[in-house]
This record gives structure tokens, sequence and C-alpha cells, in this order.
């Protein structure tokens, strides 16, 4: 039930406050006053989007608040919409929240119902809920729909497997010829790399070799090697310093030097080399000759040659393993067949049975409504197949509102006051088990005279039973309400306000008058409804 709502800086509306009735509450005004936007401020707080230009014009936010009583509980609910970036958010008891969660209570909180749900009941997709609806098995509508897309799931895979085994066979071929190709080589990830390495290490070895055996080379002499030239040349400058004494540094000095040039030449024929294996060389060129014919032939890097040769064995054992896989889908689809079709025929029973029985239901609450005492609803079935081999009973309304007349969908025969009184005892019938708070905004359209009554009778026996908030122009239908709400529209200054009040008697009553047209004929029609409302 909805207690109380509050809008802010929405639209036209600047601060508005409503407490409501827990049975019948009626909003009237002109038309253009603002009635149905403060349904759409409702239908904005569970979930509908609403435009940020609709924030009213200098505020920064509008704000949308309501405090609803849903199986013993409060809830306290308030979205806000944001001018500048024309994002909302969502509190439920002060708790920031999510459009899903708004969305799975709000069967709970409010059921709209307007001129565009008769649009609504004359689709087929709408009839064939509220008949699903009353059968009251809603474990098997579930299972039909789980086992349903299972099958369409394994029609999907079945699909798509033969789809993949038709293009891999036609290409069988080719790929025993890549994986032949493949194996004779049998490339490595990193392998070509690897080789280039070593390649380059083993030059590397051989220039170390042939500078190492130079620089020895250098070390010898036609004369005698170069450590016997300095030992003479040591020996023939220390002759020298026996009459000139101040060559002895220089002489030390030679010396010095020869002994570090034989410490070198040691330490050269010592040195520790890996010799260059020529049998080694060869092999490598003749892999890398190999691995470079593998990519030339088949037109790809040597690492995606690696992958390629993993994908074409999947594709292979694929088209080895494909037959048996079909074969495990078949028996997979035929299983989720047979409880589809036992599924669909307790559907088909039950829709049979419960659609006769929802048909005296709607027919009852029709003649309330001031239809023939001869009105006939009933369902058409037409067998629908679903998936292969299996066959739904699909629903469609048709009725005869008057003896004599073909029975017809109501699209066919129906007016737009038949379709409101319709619409209205298919609310009714709906909503017996919960108690959301029924909205019907105009729905009373195209009625009129001795059948407004029946409208009237029927509104007020559904309001004794749960919450109603009605739009209405009629006085008739207006007079029913616990609690009567005036919608207006007024000009102060340069702004433009809509405002909605709770009426005093006197304030009903001059409402009444203006409803009725005003007059003395407005006023005599106040008096009435006032007398006997």
């Amino acid at each position: 039930m909805l207690e109380l709502l509050r809008i802010r800086h929405l639209a036209l509306i600047d601060d508005m406050e409503l407490e409501f009735s827990g049975k019948m509450n009626v909003l009237t005004g002109e038309t253009g006053a603002g009635k149905s936007f403060i349904l759409k401020a409702l239908n904005f707080l569970t979930g509908e989007k609403m435009r940020a230009d609709l924030v009213r014009a200098g505020e920064e936010k509008a704000q949308v608040e309501a405090l609803f009583l849903i199986d013993g509980e409060e809830y306290i609910i308030r979205r806000e919409l944001v001018a500048a970036t024309g994002r909302s958010r969502l509190y439920i008891n002060d708790k920031l929240s999510s459009q899903e969660t708004i969305r799975a209570l709000k069967p709970k909180m409010l059921v709209h119902t307007s001129q565009h749900g008769q649009q609504q009941l004359l689709q087929p997709a709408f009839q064939e809920k509220l008949l699903n609806d009353f059968l009251q098995r809603p474990d098997l509508l579930e299972e039909r729909n789980s086992v349903l897309k299972k099958l369409r799931d394994i029609a999907a895979q079945q699909v798509e497997l033969r789809e993949r085994a038709r293009a891999l066979e036609d290409k069988r071929d080719f790929l025993e010829f890549q994986q032949k190709e493949i194996a004779k080589v049998a490339p490595e990830a990193g392998e070509e790399e690897e080789l280039e390495a070593k390649k380059q290490e083993t030059r590397e070895q051989g220039l170390v070799q042939e500078a190492v055996d130079h620089t020895l080379g250098l070390f010898y002499t036609d004369n005698g090697t170069l450590s016997e030239l300095i030992s003479r040349l040591e020996n023939s400058l220390d002759a020298v310093c026996r009459y000139i004494p101040e060559y002895q540094p220089e002489v030390e000095r030679i010396m010095e030097f020869r002994h570090t040039l034989g410490e070198v030449e040691t330490r050269l024929r010592n040195q520790p080399i890996n010799r260059p294996d020529e049998d080694s060389i060869e092999e490598i060129e003749a892999r890398l000759y190999e691995l470079a014919q593998l990519k030339r032939k088949l037109n790809r890097s040597l690492d995606e040659i690696v992958n390629m040769q993993e994908e074409i064995e999947q594709n292979l054992t694929f088209l080895d393993t494909c037959k048996l896989d079909l074969i495990l889908l078949e028996k997979q689809e035929d299983e989720a067949r047979a409880t589809l079709q036992e599924s669909l025929q307790q559907i088909n029973q039950l829709r049979e049975s419960k659609g006769d029985e929802l048909c005296r239901a709607i027919e009852t609450e029709l003649k309330t409504l001031g239809f023939s005492e001869h009105v006939h609803v009933e369902f058409e079935f037409t067998s629908t197949e679903v998936y292969p081999e299996c066959f739904e009973h699909k629903a469609r309304l048709i009725w005869v509102p008057n003896p004599g007349q073909a029975p017809q969908p109501l699209d066919k025969i129906a007016s737009g006051g038949e379709l409101s009184r319709f619409l209205l005892a298919v609310v009714g019938l709906m909503n017996k088990d919960e108690t959301p708070t029924l909205i019907f905004d105009e729905v009373d359209a195209g009625i009129g005279g001795i059948t407004l009554n029946y409208v009237a009778d029927a509104l007020t026996m559904l309001a004794e039973r749960q919450q109603m908030l009605l739009i209405t122009h009629w006085p008739q239908l207006a007079a029913r309400a616990e609690k009567h709400f005036l919608v207006r529209k007024d000009v102060s200054g340069s702004a433009t306000f809509t405002s909605c009040n709770a009426l005093s008697e006197t304030g009903i009553r001059e409402e009444y008058e203006r409803m009725a047209g005003g007059g003395q004929q407005g006023e005599a029609l106040a008096r009435e409804l006032l007398g006997t409302g």
C-alpha cells in the first residue's frame, strides 16, 4: 500500500506531498493540469527512466520519495534525478540500491492500468499470460521454458558441430598434408632463436681462437723470439751501463718488460678456448635451412607453425569424434523432447480446463459492469509447434458481447468503452491474491450513462479489497472515493506550478460542479452526489 508520496523539483512540481487513504483515492483536475505526471513520478520511482530536462528549472536535482507498506513491512523508497548528468540514484530504506531490486519489488507495490493497457489486452501474448497466471502452476511453465531452452541450446550445438565438420571435412586432405610436413621437421617453440644464438656463439669462438693465434705469432720473428731479442737488448744496454751508469734504470725497466712479456705469452698459450666444431656448425646450418624451407612452404613463422600443429591435431581429432558427439547430442535431444512433450501435455490440458473456469469468472465480472446477461467469453486454442514434434496450445480470447453475434477476437468487435470495462474485470481477477496499489489512469474513457454506475460499483468493490488511485473526469466516479485530490496548474509571477491537495467537503462540492459542467446542472449533480455518495 502507498501511504505517502512526496515529489520535489520535478517539471512543474516544486514541492508536493500526498498522504493517501487505504481505499479509493481519486485525482481530478482540468486536462493538462498534471494528473498523469504524478503517476509518471511513481513510475520513475519504481524503475522507469525520466529525462534530465524534467528537473525543474534552476534546481540541481529532482526527488521522488514514497512510503510503502508491503507484506506488513515499511519501505521508504527514494529516487533522485541529477539535472547536470541525467543520472539517477535509488535508495531503499536510506541504502543505495539497484534498478533490479526495485523492479523485483514493483509487482508488490503498483499495478498501473491506463488506456495503454487496453492495447495490451488486445495482444495474444498478454491474453496468454492472463491464462498462465490463472493456472497457478509456475513450476510447469518454468519447466517448459527450461527444457525448451535446453533443446534450443542442443540444436545450436548440433548446427555448430555440423557446420564446423562440413568446413573441416573439405580441408581434411590439406590438413593431413600440413600435419605430415610439420611432422617431418618436428619444429619446437623457440628452436630457431636457440640455433641462431648457438651459431653466433660458435662463430665468436672461432674469432677468439684466430685472435689468440695471431697474437702468439707476433712473439716470433725471423731473428728469433721476441723475448730473445729483448734479452739481447737488455744485455747490450747493460754493457753500455759499465761506461754510462745513468742507463741502469732503463736496463731494469727492459728486464721488467721482458718478464711481463713472458707472462703474457704463457697466459695466451694456456688460454682455455672451445674450438669450433665444424661438424656442429654444419648441423646448425642444415637445421636452420630445414626450418626455413618449412616456413616458406607453409608461409608461417615458426611459432605459428608450432601452434598450427596443435590446431591441426585438434581439428583432425574433432573430425574423428564429431559423429560420436552428434550421437550423444541426439540422445540428449530425444530425452529433452520427451520431457517437453510431457510438460506441454500437462500445460495444454490445464489451460483448457482452467481456461473455461477463467472465462466464467470474467463473464461474472463483465455482468457486474453492465454487459448483457448473455455475454460469453472463451479461449480459442491453436496448436503451435514450439519445437519439432512438440506442440503447445496457444490461447487467444474471443467473445460474444451480445446474443446472435459470432465469436470474434476482442480487437474485432470491442469498442473503447467495452475494452475499458473488460480491462477492469481482468485487473480485478489478476490481483485477487496480491495487494499492490491499483492505479487506473482514465480507464473510464468511452463510458457513460448507466454503464458508468456499473463501473463505479465495480471500482468501489475493488477498492474495498485493496488501495486504488483513480484519475477520472467523471464526478459519478469521484464521488465513490474515500479521499479526493485536486490537481491544479497556477502561475505565480513568471513561474508555473502544479499543485495537488486533498479537498475538504466544500472543495469537493465545487469540484463536482466543475466536473459536471458548472451552472445549475453542475450544482444539481453535486447536491445529488453529496447526498448519496
